[in-house]
């Protein structure tokens, strides 16, 4: 067909607003478990990824960088180079799109639904080639860093440590002297290990774009590298990147050897070393060596004068050995980095590692054994576990997470005696300890208020109303003239401060003179 650009076009434009429709009907419905949730979002990540893929197919068509789409636009018009009128042009694309329909009579219309269950298939796929997890990962709640630990502790730049404690220290890489991290092994095992923290973070937050953050990273790390200011490589920057600018002497200043022994042995071992050449020997040699320099090339000078290259480098003479280890440190700097951002946003699952790390250390094999069953179990039917009603035969009290309390502490507290008080209208308290507080309560002390007793020591342990009357019967004879009298002993004070007792308070407040 003629117009294929045309309804491609359309097609696409139908099928962003598509997937935009079906993004939100997705994102309304918050998924019941941590799984669902996760999987949910490679849903949403995927349907933005196919939007994105779409977009730019739409960018090319508008482009028109072949003229297919402004002929196409131009045939609409009935402007063709056969020079065919509107009329025709109507007629022949009406003929094509019958003969399409008769060739494809059971073309239909896809609705939303139907859609949103493909978007779901599609999904599928893309989940089983990014979202799936390690047995030891537990479907995103921990990190496996065993291989990365075994390689720390077996190398030279690392040392024998337990895996809780490395799990504490591994992002921490600038605690390792600079010494020891200028290995080939260093560098593999740092790269590889944030590799793994890319993976992981991207299979638990498929929705993060992590490209912006690691932008951010990367311009924070280059203002921060020349500064000197870089965590671990605090004097690196300096040491190597600009030596070979600030240690540099000026021969021209200098007519003979005995000028150069003023500026003394180190300044000229500075200056040696940033041109790439021996830094040792005597005060003299040093300065002999560096006046050769004055009128001689650094090419053309003998090799005997140059240092030694390290092993794995190459020197070419003038210094660029370097400029070269300099990149190198810079980029090992830059990895570390990205690797300490990364551990920042996964601290949570980190201080979960390390929590479920030592409660296994603590357990035999055959609890081990079991535990992995019950995990089994639970990646399985985490989605159904809100909706089934709690499993309480024994009908224990609830605990703060809303699941029973262990038997042996509803046991030790006494959970299953009940206490029943009259004076609070027969409420039932469980457990010694709730008994001995509920004196103290409104409940207890509203009852005593109803009795016209006070509510002291006299009365714990005191549960029934005759009890509690006979009580204070008894200790209202044992008062005799010692009796609380309120209309004689209870205080009163004016606006101005004197002091009355009631029955002359009550007195002077009638007659008006309060």
């Amino acid at each position: 067909m003629s117009s294929t650009l045309l309804e491609l076009t359309r097609g696409s434009h139908e099928e962003v607003e598509r997937l935009e429709r079906l993004i939100v009907k997705e994102l309304q419905n918050e998924g019941a478990s941590s799984r669902d949730r996760l999987l949910q979002s490679h849903r949403v990540r995927f349907m933005i990824e196919h939007i994105l893929s779409t977009t730019d197919k739409l960018v090319e068509i508008y482009e028109d960088k072949d003229g297919a789409r402004k002929d196409e636009i131009a045939a609409l018009g009935g402007q063709t180079a056969t020079g065919t009128n509107v009329f025709s042009a109507f007629y022949d694309r009406l003929k094509e799109i019958r003969e399409y329909h008769r060739r494809h009579p059971s073309a239909r219309v896809i609705d939303a639904e139907e859609e949103y269950e493909q978007i779901f298939k599609l999904g599928a796929k893309w989940k089983s080639r990014k979202g799936d997890f390690a047995f030891k990962e537990a479907s995103g709640r921990y990190l496996d860093l065993h291989e990365f630990y075994n390689r720390y502790i077996n190398s030279k730049f690392g040392e024998p440590m337990d895996y809780v404690i490395y799990l504490e220290k591994f992002s921490q890489p600038h605690m390792i002297p600079c010494k020891r991290k200028m290995t080939r092994q260093y560098k593999e095992y740092i790269i590889e290990l944030l590799e793994y923290l890319i993976s992981f973070f991207e299979r638990t937050e498929p929705l993060k774009d992590l490209d912006r953050i690691f932008s951010k990273v990367v311009n924070d790390f280059e203002e921060q590298w020349a500064n000197g200011k870089v965590k671990g490589w605090e004097n690196e920057g300096q040491e190597n990147g600009h030596i070979s600018q600030t240690a540099l002497i000026d021969l021209d200043y200098y007519s003979t050897v005995d000028e150069l022994l003023e500026l003394g042995p180190e300044k000229l071992k500075e200056a040696l070393a940033a041109l790439g050449l021996k830094t040792g020997g005597t005060i003299q040699q040093r300065a002999e060596r560096l006046f050769l320099t004055k009128n001689t090339p650094l090419e053309k000078l003998d090799k005997k004068h140059f240092a030694k290259p390290q092993r794995g480098s190459k020197q070419n003479g003038n210094g660029d050995l370097q400029f070269q280890k300099q990149d190198d440190i810079k980029e090992l700097a830059l990895v570390e980095a990205k690797m300490v951002k990364l551990c920042e946003l996964l601290e949570e699952i980190i201080v979960r590692t390390k929590e479920n790390s030592v409660k296994k250390q603590g357990m035999t094999y055959e609890e081990l054994a079991l535990e992995h069953e019950e995990e089994d179990v639970h990646a399985e039917s985490e989605s159904d576990e809100e909706d089934q009603p709690i499993y309480n035969p024994l009908k224990l009290p609830l605990g703060w997470d809303g699941k029973p309390i262990p038997y042996w502490l509803y046991k030790l507290h006494g959970l299953g005696q009940e206490f029943k008080c009259e004076i609070c209208g027969n409420h039932s308290y469980w457990g010694r300890r709730a008994f001995e507080r509920h004196f103290k309560e409104w409940r207890h002390q509203h009852g005593m208020r109803c009795l016209g007793i006070p509510n002291t020591k006299n009365f714990n342990e005191i549960t029934s109303i005759q009890d509690a009357k006979n009580l204070w019967e008894k200790i209202q004879r044992r008062q005799g003239l010692h009796k609380w009298r309120p209309d004689l002993e209870e205080e009163y004070e004016d606006k101005e401060g004197n002091i009355y007792n009631k029955k002359t308070y009550t007195d002077l407040q009638r007659q008006g003179l309060i």
